[in-house]
């Protein structure tokens, strides 16, 4: 006779209930993220409060074990987090985070860079073409991520590099995706038109609030307002055809933490009605700029407890979340990129980095790219940046977010402050998973 399977819930499960009374369930190990009704719920509940189970007759039990809600008892899953985590090695995949110019038109108040270097350099461009050519034979995935400074003023510099790349990636059926952050002042019709012509369809843009709210907090670099132009210039990006993903990200302090609530209002009558668009919160910190000590930043509670307040807010004007959300959530999503061994930042003169956070810090140079296509690497600092997680952390190891974050949601705060970068998703699990909920609503 053959012996019979139990089956019990996983180690990474979250479940929360929603306001019309059913329940979400994520599963870290997989991503999988489903809704049950008041009326299956409570098959759902008594099924995890049980020991085991040994039978999936029911189809709500089948689905939880689909989904994997429900595993095999004989199923090693701290193995399988480890296997996850070592994944991350995979040699066929490439990110890479480029700064085309580390110059900038603006000098917000809270801003961590120093803008030591201008645009980026003839030779580190060719080199840049040969590496990603070199590469190409054995990926299966690339990645870019253009940054700065105020990667627009480069525009030049994204189109030559993102031409070569697609190039490359078309020749070698590589999967190809690239995202771009700006301040938003030249991001016209045309432009945004032309960067979709390469590509690139995710994009953030950074509004803290409404006129003189924003102006004061992310002005010109001569001085000079900057509110008017980002507004005026989204409004016409929402004529652009095509599919894109525009995060709408608004950085919160004390200062303008009462004025939050109109700018919803004023972002929900002009962008709810284009699913395109995506609205995210996040406080402002002190990264390591110079007006460091005067920011008037919010406490770890009131951070924690605003970022969700005004996504709740932002859903119920209609206004959809940002997908960077509900990614975070999924296997290796809360992974900062500087954790990851196959992620490098490339500065405008070829210097290589881990992160673009502590560029003057020796610790994270780590290394260069040359004009022939070669990389020289100090793989000592690099395993600092991309080991210092789940490999030595016990209590990342037993976590239920273990998958998603992997215990390196932030590698320089880690080694910065010697505590545990859990992201803010993970802490409040219940109430994002009700607000993704929410929000599919509006989808």
């Amino acid at each position: 006779m053959r012996d019979e399977i139990t089956y019990v819930p996983s180690r990474f499960n979250a479940i929360t209930h929603t306001d019309d009374n059913g329940v979400v369930l994520m599963n870290s190990y997989n991503g999988a993220i489903c809704y049950f009704s008041d009326k299956e719920k409570d098959e759902v509940l008594s099924t995890f409060k049980k020991t085991g189970t040994n039978e999936l007759a029911s189809e709500i039990k089948q689905e939880l074990y689909t989904n994997g809600y429900l595993v095999s008892e004989q199923v090693d899953e701290k193995r399988r987090a480890q296997y996850l985590h070592q994944s991350m090695h995979r040699t066929d995949l490439i990110h890479l985070v480029i700064l085309p110019t580390e110059a900038c038109n603006f000098r917000c108040s809270y801003c961590y860079e120093t803008f030591p270097r201008g645009k980026m350099n003839k030779e580190t461009i060719h080199g840049l073409k040969r590496f990603v050519k070199e590469k190409a034979a054995t990926l299966s995935n690339l990645n870019i991520s253009w940054f700065g400074g105020e990667p627009l003023l480069a525009l030049d510099v994204i189109e030559e590099l993102s031409t070569s790349f697609l190039s490359v990636a078309k020749e070698n059926s590589i999967q190809y995706s690239s995202d771009l952050v700006t301040n938003g002042y030249f991001l016209t019709k045309e432009v945004c038109q032309k960067l979709l012509s390469w590509e690139i369809r995710q994009l953030m843009v950074t509004i803290d609030g409404i006129g003189e709210i924003h102006d004061h907090r992310r002005y010109l670099a001569g001085g000079g307002r900057t509110f008017d132009k980002i507004i005026e210039n989204l409004m016409k990006v929402k004529e652009v055809q095509g599919e894109f993903d525009l995060t709408i990200r608004v950085n919160f302090d004390e200062s303008n933490l009462q004025e939050t609530s109109k700018l919803i209002e004023f972002l929900r009558d002009r962008f709810a009605d284009d699913k395109r668009f995506g609205i995210f919160f996040r406080p402002v910190g002190r990264w390591g700029g110079a007006n460091d000590d005067e920011l008037p930043v919010c406490s770890q509670i009131t951070s924690n407890k605003k970022i969700w307040e005004f996504t709740n807010e932002a859903i119920t004007n209609g206004l959809r979340i940002g997908s960077m959300i509900a990614d975070s959530l999924m296997p290796t999503g809360s992974v900062c990129y500087a954790a990851k061994p196959t992620s490098l930042v490339v500065g405008s003169d070829g210097q290589l980095f881990k992160c673009t956070v502590s560029m003057n810090e020796e610790i994270n140079k780590v290394g260069k790219i040359h004009e022939d296509g070669g990389v020289t690497l100090d793989y000592d600092k690099i395993a600092l940046w991309t080991t210092s997680g789940e490999e030595t952390d016990t209590v990342c190891q037993s976590c239920f977010y273990r998958p998603a974050c992997q215990g390196n949601h932030c590698p320089l705060y880690r080694m910065r402050t010697g505590e545990r970068p859990c992201p803010y998703e993970k802490r409040n699990i219940k109430r994002v998973l009700n607000l993704i909920w929410k929000n599919s609503l509006n989808e």
